[in-house]
């Protein structure tokens, strides 16, 4: 680095490391996902979610996939940098990590970025796992073109949220992992559990098929 500071060094590197681990699973969870769908496009993944699943819940994927969600949202935490994972800035023992190398609007810029991949993150979990822009007994409704897509909008954007609270309820919650926590539950767990979910799907979907 330009600067030779060896706590922005060591913020890079956890980064990189961070980002390998968790990415795995990440995308295993999705592949999964896709498979059971049978579909990669998003807009026919959320329509697969509009009715309901033995009479009772929402046919949403986290119901179907209830182990791909947890990779999916684990892994999300971790995407965003955020509490517990939130490894390459850890203030007590970096002092910020990589924030060190910049100062103000560039400073400001990685914390907005932060921000808005937390909400994009929390855009395509709702999308995938929560229904999209579906509510049983809501957006089934006919209610005119105009008033039945603003309730489309106000359902995801309500869901959307949720999802943003939960992520700021967990970091005023829960303390930092520690370095090697991350990599041991990243390789160790959460790559093993994507890769059985990866396999009982591909079962279940030849099975069917």
């Amino acid at each position: 680095l330009a600067s030779n500071n060896k706590y922005s060094l060591m913020g890079g590197l956890r980064s990189c490391a961070q980002l390998v681990s968790y990415e795995v699973g990440l995308g295993l969870s999705i592949v999964s996902l896709v498979l059971a769908a049978g579909t990669l496009s998003t807009s026919e993944i959320v329509n697969q979610q509009s009715g309901t699943f033995a009479g009772l819940f929402p046919a949403w994927n986290v119901f179907l996939q209830p182990v791909g969600f947890a990779v999916f949202l684990i892994c999300a935490f971790a995407e965003n940098n955020r509490l517990p994972f939130d490894l390459p800035e850890a203030e007590p023992e970096l002092v910020g990590g990589y924030h060190t190398e910049y100062t103000g609007i560039r400073w400001g810029i990685f914390f907005l970025g932060e921000y808005a991949s937390m909400i994009t993150m929390s855009a395509l979990m709702v999308t995938l796992y929560l229904g999209g822009y579906h509510l049983p007994g809501l957006t089934t409704r006919d209610f005119g073109p105009v008033l039945t897509s603003l309730v489309s909008v106000g359902v995801f954007s309500a869901k959307v949220g949720a999802v943003i609270f939960f992520f700021m309820w967990v970091r005023w919650t829960l303390p930092r992992f520690k370095y090697q926590s991350l990599m041991s539950l990243s390789w160790k767990v959460l790559l093993p559990l994507s890769l059985v979910n990866l396999a009982v799907t591909a079962v279940i979907v030849a099975g069917r098929g």
